[in-house]
């Protein structure tokens, strides 16, 4: 295993941009705004001598409500960790908060740099000056947003952290299940559900989750990593620029992902914002399943309206197994990952060519294409064009003018076929080039002298 470096401190202290910095990537969400990270964020840190893994906290800061359970995830991330870098804020100085949360890590007896971050347009030496009074050793001064002193404080860190037992045991060979959904739909609380612990923070109160968030997870032999977002609701609604961040961060989930969990709320019904999330799904190419959760304690009567609402908005969901589940209680969710396995399985199955050429041929005798222009569209023949979601590709003539009612046949009878279960399937049209488009023909010499003796005579008998 790799070793962990946990980074910890208040709220707005640059922790989100020193991981971003540690990892090179932009996975954590960084805005000017405190409180914005609340659940832990893995990666792997790229910068400094050694691989390791730098996990992303929210601010301590104390308090009730969500302020208690960001703190609990903070404590989490200090437990595993082998290394604790302590952020400060060198435009703030030394504060109240900074006193207890020193005296708390130094209780942990866990190795610990102090990191003074923000020194730009400082003064080095009278920016660390104030920082020796928390009795935690000589600070290391950096610009996390800039990117100076990163370097240098990785170098000392990675020398006191302890060696990887395996450092192939971090890889990318996990299947990426994203759950989405409106907000307060249900996602982190299915999510702990399934992990069986409270990794991410769930509260009753939309926009609980602001970033997406990955976590590693094994059952048995196989290897996940599910991915928990931030609620998407109507454009409309949106007018805080940090829910906009995260509603950027849940699209680009949806395009990294292999399979997508849709969280549907059944006490709210199934509204058009399901319908506009699903279609980004679908236009994605994600193998899908469906959860509807809340389902316990639901009369008969209410049962019935989800069922024909489902029907009615998603129809175009034929495809995707769906799920009746209380992430609460836990009810039908131990069924949920067997599903994503499923469509994962369809959407990255290898289909042969002789077998889509004989599929599309009798697809074709049973129902003829239309007539174009007086001449009959013909296909000829199929091959697999991609993977995750599945890419026919109809070689023929004439393709670009098949009707799309025609286009859904065939996509309905090669998901049929297949049995193409939870994952949509997508159909590329290509037409040949005619060699003798835009040429005209020469006439031989005979034709010639025939097409001559004709006018002679349409002249002599006019």
């Amino acid at each position: 295993m790799l070793p962990v470096i946990a980074l910890v401190g208040r709220p707005n202290v640059g922790k989100s941009t020193l991981f971003n910095r540690l990892t090179q990537t932009r996975d954590a969400l960084v805005a000017d705004f405190p409180g914005l990270t609340r659940d832990r964020q893995y990666g792997i840190g790229k910068l400094g001598p050694e691989r390791y893994v730098v996990v992303d906290t929210g601010g301590i800061s104390g308090g009730d409500g969500v302020e208690a359970l960001m703190e609990r995830q903070v404590q989490q991330a200090i437990a595993e960790a082998d290394h604790l870098l302590f952020l400060l804020d060198a435009r703030d100085g030394v504060t109240a908060g900074d006193l207890d949360i020193a005296a708390s890590l130094r209780r942990t007896g866990k190795p610990l740099t102090p990191v003074v971050n923000k020194i730009d347009h400082l003064a080095e030496v009278l920016a660390a000056a104030e920082f020796h009074s928390l009795g935690l050793g000589d600070p290391w001064l950096i610009a996390a947003s800039q990117g100076r002193g990163v370097a240098a404080l990785m170098q000392h860190v990675c020398t006191r952290l302890p060696p990887a037992e395996d450092a192939a045991a971090v890889d990318d060979a996990r299947v990426r299940v994203a759950v989405v959904g409106r907000p307060n739909a249900g996602k982190s609380t299915l999510i702990n559900r399934i992990l069986g612990e409270e990794r991410v923070v769930a509260y009753d109160s939309p926009g609980t989750t602001r970033d997406s968030v990955a976590i590693p997870f094994d059952v048995g032999e196989h290897r996940y990593t599910l991915i928990d977002t931030a609620g998407v609701r109507r454009r409309a609604r949106v007018s805080d620029a940090v829910e906009k961040f995260s509603i950027i961060k849940t699209l680009q989930a949806i395009e990294a992902c292999h399979v997508v969990i849709l969280v549907l709320d059944a006490r709210l019904g199934i509204g058009e914002q399901d319908a506009t999330l699903a279609g980004h799904i679908v236009e994605a190419g994600r193998a899908l399943v469906v959860a509807i959760n809340k389902w316990d304690g639901l009369d008969p009567e209410q049962r019935q309206r989800i069922r024909h609402e489902y029907e009615r908005r998603l129809g175009f969901l034929d495809f995707a197994a769906v799920h009746r589940v209380s992430a609460l209680h836990g009810s039908g969710v131990g069924l949920l990952l067997d599903a994503a396995d499923a469509a994962y399985a369809n959407a990255m199955r290898e289909l042969p060519t002789p077998l889509l050429t004989r599929l599309l041929e009798d697809a074709v005798q049973a129902h003829q294409p239309p007539l174009v222009h007086g001449r009959r569209i013909k296909l000829r023949y199929a091959h697999q064009g991609g993977r995750n979601p599945p890419i026919i590709v109809i070689h023929g003539n004439q393709t670009e003018a098949l009707p799309a009612a025609y286009r859904r046949y065939l996509m309905n009878r090669f998901r049929g076929a297949l049995a193409l279960a939870g994952t949509p399937l997508r159909l590329e049209l290509r037409s040949g080039d005619n060699p003798y488009a835009g040429r005209r023909n020469r006439l031989s010499p005979r034709q010639a002298r025939k097409r001559q003796r004709l006018k002679d005579f349409v002249r002599r008998k006019g």
